[in-house]
């Protein structure tokens, strides 16, 4: 396997800027076998079965990119110094304290403060408490803690807009709402589970009296998934891990649609590496048969390739992915990569819309 078998050229007009309105008039793309057939995302209740079973993830996204000046007082003969600093937030340490990508990161040292909110309306300040020896990787010591902390960076902080879309135009106002799924609970993610983002009341609606059932995975989606696969033997890449919890009611609602025949469409490859993570560590200790799954949580880095034997999930909800990706790699190995690649051909002659804010496809593995 080889990373160049995993890529297409995608012009950048077929790049969505701005999600689908309402949500769920995105196109719809299912692939089952070798065929595919166009839709719309607000036909899902027609593509799916009563005893079929939706598993979303509940994760919520934290406006995690944060604005910044860095100053500095005089030291002897050096003049008073100040920098224009953009940080990521990307994992929370302690009720005030935050990893985070800083940019650009040579201009910060180890004791400087960074005042993330200029108006002062929050007093927003954070000292660099440890630095990454390359790189912009850093740890914020802020001044304020627990919900405090989150009410200011609620207020003050922005969508950490994906880079394709982000060295397109800014975020704005619209993209806290656009940018957040209607499933979002929990917070801790630093990118949408873009496949949610289709879903809205009239769906939702349709769904339950079509007696589709879902339930709720939590995977807090971290920033590995915006990071390309450089290595060209992709079993080299290493993935970053992210933090993830299934609770009795899920388990038991998948063991339950398992044992009755019923279809697992996981809605995101978020949602789908949380299960298929979870089967296998129950497997790994109890005994526990395909279909079976119980309660967990803790930290997953499953990289999905071809040759995956999938345990749980049937079926996969999800948008677009970028060439040479993980998230291809793990479509490729549902449905065959020649069969995804052919379909991704398809949707760019046919004018589909790629990536977070574009259109979908329903992925069936070919029992299903």
């Amino acid at each position: 396997m080889r990373l160049d078998e995993f890529d297409y050229d995608l012009p950048d007009s077929a790049i969505a800027l701005r999600p689908a309105s309402p949500r769920s008039s995105a196109r719809l793309l299912e692939l089952r076998g070798g065929e595919w057939t166009d839709h719309f995302v607000y036909a899902l209740p027609d593509l799916l079965r009563p005893e079929d079973l939706l598993v979303v993830n509940n994760t919520k996204v934290t406006p995690a990119r944060l604005s910044g000046v860095r100053r500095r007082d005089p030291i002897g003969d050096q003049p008073p110094s100040e920098a224009q600093i953009e940080a990521t937030l990307t994992e929370r340490l302690a009720p005030d304290r935050w990893r985070a990508l800083a940019k650009p990161g040579k201009r910060l040292r180890l004791g400087d403060v960074v005042r993330f909110d200029p108006e002062a309306a929050t007093g927003l300040r954070a000292e660099v408490a440890v630095k990454d020896a390359e790189g912009g990787g850093v740890e914020f010591q802020f001044y304020k803690t627990g919900a405090a902390l989150d009410a200011a960076i609620a207020l003050v902080g922005a969508p950490p807009l994906p880079p394709y879309i982000a060295s397109r135009r800014a975020a704005d106002a619209q993209d806290r709402r656009d940018y957040q799924t209607i499933f979002a609970k929990h917070d801790g993610a630093v990118a949408a589970p873009t496949a949610s983002l289709h879903f809205d009341d009239a769906l939702l609606s349709a769904l339950d009296a079509a007696g589709v059932r879902r339930a709720e995975v939590t995977l807090h989606v971290g920033p590995g998934t915006f990071l390309p696969v450089t290595a060209e033997d992709p079993a080299e890449h290493r993935m970053h891990a992210e933090w993830g919890e299934i609770d009795e009611t899920t388990a038991a609602a998948v063991t339950e649609t398992r044992a009755r025949g019923g279809r697992v469409v996981a809605v995101g490859t978020t949602a789908l590496r949380v299960l298929e993570t979870a089967v296998a560590r129950a497997g790994e200790g109890s005994g526990a048969v395909d279909g079976a799954l119980a309660p967990w949580r803790g930290w997953t880095n499953l990289f999905i390739t071809p040759g995956y034997e999938f345990r749980i999930v049937d079926g996969l909800l999800t948008n677009f992915h970028l060439p040479r990706s993980t998230l291809l790699m793990l479509v490729a190995a549902l449905v065959g990569r020649n069969r995804i690649l052919a379909a991704y051909n398809h949707a760019i002659q046919s004018g589909y819309r790629f990536y977070s804010y574009g259109d979908a496809t329903l992925l069936w593995r070919e029992q299903a």
